[in-house]
């Protein structure tokens, strides 16, 4: 039992009485922070899947037009052309904390050189599935981003929640039963000081009542 490893002294009764205070706002603060993040990491989910069915969506738009684009001007063509498309995508990843996590911004640009080729003898689907597919970079860059902060964000909700559970049912109840106990204790033993001097104090004076008869007599 906790208690067992605590002398009951005064010293130790005021160490854990501030060890169970410092331990009960470390709970407060961990329990908020369990809280936030879990709000945090709910919405996080929800954008996830907001942005996965968006990509799917943009996916699907930009293999349709691409279709399309083969489909008026032919595979060769089409191949050919967009060889000669003159574009740098540059992708930055910077970060942001929540609550200490570390959590990744993934942002996506293009730098563009156009015109490519001429309108001429091109089909408007080229263009359209162009952009298309320039959207889809730019989800995955942000999909990437939500998936990775849930991971983070799932982890440190994880280790939060051991640490509240650990100062809830382990560290808090034993330094309340730690306190308890030397507090019983050293109650006891001012008791017993109490009844031994009631008692020193009732021989010291049956010891002088006896003195005083043997003077009178």
């Amino acid at each position: 039992m906790a208690q067992f490893n605590y002398a009951p002294t005064k010293t130790n009764l005021l160490k854990l009485r501030n060890d169970l205070k410092f331990a009960q706002q470390g709970y407060e603060l961990l329990d908020q922070k369990r809280n936030i993040l879990i709000i945090e990491l709910m919405a996080m989910v929800d954008q996830t899947a907001d942005f996965q069915n968006r990509l799917e969506n943009a996916l699907a738009k930009a293999y349709k037009a691409l279709e399309e684009t083969v489909f008026d001007m032919g595979k060769l063509k089409v191949q050919y052309l967009t060889g000669a498309v003159n574009m740098t995508t540059e992708i930055t990843i910077r970060s942001r904390r929540v609550m200490g996590v570390s959590l990744p911004v993934i942002e996506t640009e293009f730098t563009e050189h156009a015109p490519y080729y001429s309108p001429m003898g091109t089909s408007f689907w080229l263009d359209s599935s162009l952009g298309l597919f320039k959207e889809v970079l730019k989800l995955l860059g942000k999909l990437s981003e939500l998936k990775i902060s849930v991971l983070r964000l799932a982890q440190e909700v994880k280790k939060t929640i051991r640490k509240v559970n650990a100062l809830e049912k382990i560290a808090i109840p034993g330094l309340e039963e730690s306190v308890h106990y030397i507090q019983s204790r050293l109650e006891e033993n001012e008791r017993d000081m109490f009844i031994l001097m009631k008692m020193v104090k009732g021989n010291l004076e049956k010891k002088g009542a006896k003195a005083m008869e043997k003077d009178r007599e």
